[in-house]
Formats: C-alpha cells, structure tokens, sequence
C-alpha cells in the first residue's frame, strides 16, 4: 500500500498537474499554430515566389521506374521544400511562444509592482502611553 500512496501523492502534486495541462495546452496550440502557418501564412508566401508550394520542391536523384518483375520503383528525391515548410513553420512558433512569455513575464512583473499597503498609523493613545513607561523607567 505504500507504493501506491506513494505514488498518489506524487501523482496529484501540483507541478506534475501543472505539467500536463501545460503538454495538453500546448499540442492543441501547436494545431492551431501549424494550421496558421498551413492555411493563412504559406499561400501568400507561395503566391509571392511564383505559386510554389514548398512541400512540392525536391530534387531528384534517381527518376522512378519499373523493375523486371512488373514493379514500380519509387523515385529517389531529396526534399528540400518539405525542409523549408518545416523551417518556417518553427520560426512562427518559435514567435509565438515567445510573444506568449513576453505577456506573461509582464503581467508578472506588473503583480510584483504592486504597490505595498501603507504601514500602519500608530493610535495617538499608545505613544502617549509609551512616553509614559520610558518616563517612569527613567525614575
């Protein structure tokens, strides 16, 4: 039984908590970025350098054929546009998240700064009262 308290307790810690709302959070994050990417940004891209898309550049090292036993060989390529889509779709994520932690470490920032409560007043009666003490102990 100890084992599984054991791992109970580690289980519903709050960081390990903490850390799969963050996975959960950020694989849907990463779909919404990818579609971003995909489907708004790389259109204008490809229309820009000629209607290209990306994933379609390759080189070919070795054209497809058929082998003699009736077979189809697929082409041997190097994939270059696949590297470059990749390659972008980083740099915008990259972005993302980091436009993410500037707001959060600004909002934190602004909690920090928040201005101290003013100590407080001292009640007129109690000075009184300790004047009085230190003149009593002086005697």
């Amino acid at each position: 039984m100890g084992l599984i308290k054991e791992f109970k307790d580690f289980a519903v810690k709050g960081n390990v908590v903490d850390l799969a709302v963050a996975v959960i959070i950020g694989a849907a994050f990463g779909k919404v970025v990818s579609s971003l990417v995909k489907d708004i940004i790389m259109p204008p891209i490809g229309l820009l350098v000629g209607g290209v898309d990306f994933t379609d550049l390759v080189v070919v090292l070795k054209d497809a054929y058929i082998d003699p036993a009736g077979e189809e060989i697929a082409a041997v390529t190097i994939n270059y546009g696949t590297f470059i889509q990749f390659t972008v779709d980083f740099a915008i994520v990259a972005f993302a998240v980091f436009m993410i932690v500037k707001v959060i470490t600004k909002l934190k920032k602004k909690e920090e700064a928040a201005p101290t409560p003013p100590p407080p007043t001292v009640n007129k009666t109690e000075v009184l009262l300790e004047e009085i003490r230190d003149l009593l102990k002086t005697k």
